[in-house]
């Protein structure tokens, strides 16, 4: 199917199961990569889904793209542009509108799919927009309090349900702050699993199986 013009640059397959009003996965893909990288697993996933990889906004050089800046100086070490992904994080929810809108796809049936930082601006739109996600799947990413909705708290998260899992050993997010991620969604009574694996950052062949049987039983 040829994409639409829409304010974010994507690919899409339809559902290949004919029915009005389709679920939809939406893929954030991670730091300096684009919207071919998660999409080549499509063929995998559920067939009632339609699925939309989604370009992150930002150009990096001299390829790839991002959600938000990661800058390295001498003075602040690694940090983050959370004013850039607040941003990202309003795109999103926009985005979403805007494609079930010009794809008639269920507004009651959206799941994201992230892998680190696509998974970091998942769980943000998600917490923020509760009323707008039924799932999320969080892989090798956690959650950024600094980029959530003011008054995130005060919403209704009983809708939404999460998968996340992470790398034993991953060098690029400590294990140690997505483990804090079922803590956090516990505190909100929001039904989650959270699974480790014995790999770096990036994702096992089991870890997929295992999200894709989650995701299958809550379409």
């Amino acid at each position: 199917m040829t994409p639409k013009s829409l304010q974010l640059h994507h690919i899409i397959r339809e559902a290949k199961t004919k029915k009005s009003n389709p679920p939809v996965l939406f893929m954030l893909h991670g730091y300096g990569s684009n919207e071919e990288d998660l999409f080549s697993f499509v063929e995998e996933l559920p067939e009632e889904l339609c699925i939309i990889s989604v370009r992150a906004p930002y150009d990096l050089q001299p390829f790839g793209h991002a959600w938000y800046a990661i800058n390295f100086d001498a003075v602040n070490g690694k940090w983050s542009d959370d004013e850039q992904a607040v941003e990202s994080r309003e795109k999103i929810v926009g985005f979403i509108d805007e494609a079930c809108n010009a794809y008639d796809l269920d507004p009651n049936r959206v799941t994201l799919l992230g892998f680190s930082q696509g998974t970091i601006l998942s769980f943000s739109v998600a917490l923020s927009y509760p009323e707008k996600i039924k799932n999320v799947i969080g892989l090798s990413g956690y959650i950024n309090e600094q980029i959530l909705l003011d008054g995130y708290q005060e919403k209704d998260h009983s809708q939404l349900q999460v998968y996340s899992s992470h790398g034993q050993v991953d060098q690029v997010l400590p294990l140690e702050w997505a483990q804090r991620t079922p803590i956090f969604l516990n505190q909100l009574n929001i039904p989650n699993v959270f699974e480790e694996y014995p790999v770096g950052h990036g994702v096992a062949p089991q870890n997929f199986y295992s999200f894709k049987d989650w995701l299958s039983k809550r379409i």
